[in-house]
């Protein structure tokens, strides 16, 4: 089955060599010019994920994120430029799956869109849930085969990055997991992350379990090795 992404950016070069690079690779591709103009394609036309541009006109794709992380999970992908480290980080506070600094290879856009995608569908509902797909630690439960997590009973909404790495660290508590090993879990192994996007995904979960709970300190951090579940 064709997946469809949305491919945001205001430089038309980008859009038109990016696009047929895609297409090659059997992708449906929707192409837009502002954030503006994407939001609208996407309620009218929805995709399987989105790739935006940071620095945009009309809507830039920080907005972007925001409005679309208000009524979807999509995945999405941020083109930032060398220099944008900050974006790059509050990018992924405000629930961005990945970044990638231009000059990009279109390879490599092409292989972290596979990887997302894999991602996403490992994480979709499933018709009939097995007890494989719940994990239960404490007052944590991580359902994968709905993509849901709820702690003490409220329920946490987190992006497929996000409960992969969460997954990952509960799934042996007391263990400590080296950003290596995280990035393996959430990214697969033939795509590389930087120790700072790591670092992100995991304030981001944090946040999210103090925003229902202040006193949640289950994920501790061991400076210079990584991170581990507290022993349940």
């Amino acid at each position: 089955m064709t997946s469809t992404v949305a491919l945001v950016d205001d430089d038309r070069n980008i859009l038109t060599s990016v696009t047929m690079a895609l297409e090659a690779e059997g992708f449906a591709v929707h192409t837009y010019g502002d954030g503006e103009q994407a939001l609208r394609g996407m309620r009218a036309q929805p995709v399987d994920l989105a790739v935006l541009d940071i620095k945009m006109p009309r809507m830039d794709g920080m907005e972007l994120l925001q409005r679309l992380r208000q009524q979807s999970k999509l995945p999405v992908i941020f083109l930032t430029s060398k220099d944008d480290e900050v974006d790059e980080v509050l990018g992924l506070r405000m629930g961005a799956d990945d970044y990638i600094r231009k000059p990009f290879s279109q390879r490599l856009l092409i292989e972290r869109i596979r990887a997302l995608l894999r991602r996403t569908e490992l994480e979709e509902p499933g018709t009939d849930g097995t007890p494989d797909d719940l994990m239960v630690r404490g007052d944590l439960v991580l359902d994968s085969a709905r993509h849901m997590c709820t702690w003490k009973g409220l329920q946490v909404t987190l992006t497929v990055t996000e409960f992969l790495l969460l997954k990952s660290l509960a799934s042996r508590p007391g263990y400590v997991k080296s950003r290596d090993l995280l990035m393996d879990a959430a990214y697969g192994e033939h795509v590389y992350v930087d120790d700072r996007t790591i670092d992100s995904h995991i304030k981001r979960v944090r946040r999210k379990f103090k925003a229902v709970d202040q006193e949640f300190a289950e994920i501790e951090t061991l400076y210079g090795v990584g991170y581990r579940y507290r022993p349940v």
